[in-house]
């Protein structure tokens, strides 16, 4: 099915796009929702049964693979109450054209449906007419689903280890492949062999003979190397990736997972040259595979292409579609700022608004020890530095969703974690650590956040939803391009803004999206280099050097592209050269301070 939009909302923290479909699939709009926190989903399933008047039983965590059920839960009650708005919006008659012309006023400018929609209706409204024509022609917006690959915790039953389909992850995606929905899973943060394995044992995953499925898979990666070798893996056991969905390693909201230098540009552009090739490798591995199972092989398998993270303007959006040949445009951060698409508590909500380059930074909050993209001053992180204060560090750990690590325990505590902190704070006290060095350690193990409960509080103070496990403490991780939107958005806006019917931009400095994710690339590799000063070995210095090789191979790239872009950034060519001018000399500089550290080293 060819989506009627350009762009997708992709999944943003873990309560902010947890009821986005319901919100903006009538409008045919994708969208993305977290799976990690069955509890939330439960808690958001109770409230929309009794504000649609939908029988509710409540699923506890007594119950046989209650995470499963919750899941599936959730998913068919959204899946039901989108489907009766799309009816309703349906419902064509004099009274009730407004949402038609909501829906096709939201498309695409050059969108065929939006032509033929004007010429229906030029010479008035024949209902009967109309209405056949938006039963044909209107699709709902895909409900698709993310789960995190290495969020995958064992869980346990009266102290005895539950079988693996029991982890968090499997459980997820049991939950989803039991679900009503036809949508797709986004599989992010790397490769899960078991997990992959697992996907295997549904049905639903594989094609039919018309090469239908009834649940895709969304790989989402940031380097092709990447995206090969997990396509590969999945296409042995004979499931197909339908969409590869390249996400900017550091340019993104959440957490960061930082590439070896390369850059958007130059991996989009790897994607689009081997994109038949990939798919042909790919097809040959399904074939033999469904031959081994006596399936029929579709020959009509298609792959799509989407990226995201960073995109802010409609210029950037129509180059990345045209130059790279995508399918969609994923766009997260400014979507934090639309009430009618996204779920956001007030006070949240106006710290975004009123966030600056120097609010957004790229922390090591996160207790699965990944970069991540953080808003400073968050709540939650003020509710971390109180306990701190008071001598007693770390989270009651509520949810226990990112109890993974397992140093002094078989069944895993998490980072963030008060009982983590204690253990790993008496473990750094007896080392007898000069001073200096003492507080360096000691402050990476406390700055951790709690952030599998704060990433979904804001849901829960959005609806007025008891929050006495939680707290009220608030994490949110937008993207570096949030200093760029400063006013709250309506669906109208931002989509207006999207495809170039209106800008709700007012700052003129905001840098290209390329030019953007750059820097961010350098400052990483300023901080690596910085931690590495005293220290470096053979294994620091290769990493460190083919960073800054593949920085400048995307520097080269970029250079060579904005000569050339003929039709796109006329009016910031000029700008955009003088940086990555600026940027190869900054470059030659770290690559000469690599060398002479290894030598001193």
């Amino acid at each position: 099915m060819n989506r009627l939009h350009a762009f997708h909302i992709p999944v943003m923290g873990i309560g902010f796009t947890i009821d986005t479909p319901l919100k903006v699939a009538q409008y045919g709009i994708d969208s993305v929702i977290s799976l990690v926190d069955d509890i939330l989903l439960e808690k958001l399933r109770k409230m929309y049964s009794d504000n649609f008047g939908v029988p509710y039983q409540e699923i506890t965590d007594k119950m046989d693979d209650f995470r499963a059920k919750r899941i599936t839960s959730y998913l068919n009650l959204i899946h039901d109450l989108v489907e009766k708005k799309f009816e309703v919006l349906k419902q064509v008659s004099a009274e009730k054209m407004d949402a038609i012309y909501t829906y096709v006023n939201m498309l695409p400018e050059h969108s065929s449906i939006k032509a033929d929609f004007k010429r229906i209706t030029s010479d008035g409204h024949n209902f009967a007419e109309v209405k056949n024509w938006v039963n044909k022609n209107l699709k709902l917006g895909i409900i698709d689903v993310n789960i995190m690959t290495k969020v995958d915790k064992d869980n346990y039953l009266k102290n005895e280890k539950l079988p693996v389909e029991y982890n968090d992850a499997h459980a997820a995606l049991r939950g989803f492949a039991n679900s009503k929905l036809n949508s797709s899973v986004v599989l992010s943060a790397g490769l899960n062999p078991r997990l992959y394995s697992y996907i295997s044992q549904f049905e639903d995953f594989y094609p039919n003979e018309d090469g239908d499925f009834k649940k895709k898979i969304i790989l989402k990666v940031s380097d092709y190397r990447s995206a090969l070798i997990q396509g590969k893996f999945l296409a042995k056991k004979g499931l197909w990736v339908s969409e590869f969905r390249i996400e900017s390693g550091l340019n993104c909201g959440g957490h960061a997972f930082a590439t070896d230098g390369y850059l958007l540009g130059p991996v989009l552009a790897e994607f689009r040259e081997k994109r038949e090739e990939l798919k042909t490798t790919l097809q040959e591995l399904v074939q033999q595979e469904f031959l081994n199972q006596n399936r029929v092989f579709p020959e009509n398998l298609s792959i799509k292409i989407s990226a995201q993270g960073g995109v802010g303007t409609h210029e950037e959006h129509e180059f990345l579609i045209k130059e790279y040949n995508l399918d969609s445009v994923g766009w997260g951060t400014p979507f934090l700022l639309v009430p009618e698409a996204t779920t956001v508590d007030e006070k949240t909500l106006n710290r975004l608004v009123n966030a600056k380059e120097e609010d957004l930074y790229l922390s090591n909050i996160s207790p699965l020890g990944v970069p991540f993209n953080n808003l400073r001053n968050n709540t939650k992180d003020a509710e971390r530095d109180v306990l701190i204060n008071k001598g007693r560090p770390g989270s009651s750990c509520p949810k226990k969703f990112v109890a993974l690590n397992k140093e002094f325990k078989e069944n895993g505590i998490c980072t963030a974690s008060r009982e983590y902190q204690h253990l790993k704070i008496k473990e750094l006290s007896a080392m007898g650590l000069p001073l200096n060095d003492y507080e360096i350690k000691y402050n990476e193990i406390v700055e951790k956040s709690c952030t599998c409960v704060g990433l979904g509080t804001s849901a829960l103070l959005a609806y007025n939803l008891d929050t006495k496990i939680e707290g009220e403490g608030v994490s949110i991780c937008p993207g570096p391009n949030m200093a760029y939107y400063s006013k709250v958005m309506s669906l109208k806006n931002i989509t207006d803004h999207i495809y170039g019917r209106d800008n709700m931009i007012t700052r003129t400095d905001r840098p290209n999206i390329f030019i953007k994710e750059l820097y961010i690339y350098i400052d990483y590799l300023k901080n690596k280099l910085e931690s590495s000063k005293f220290s470096m070995n053979k294994k620091d210095e290769k990493y460190l050097l083919t960073f800054t090789n593949n920085l400048s191979e995307g520097i080269l790239y970029y250079k060579n592209l904005f000569e050339e872009a003929k039709n796109a950034f006329q009016d910031i060519k000029e700008i955009v050269l003088k940086e990555l001018d600026k940027s190869e000399k900054i470059l030659s500089n770290i690559n000469l301070e690599i060398q002479n550290m290894a030598v001193l080293n």
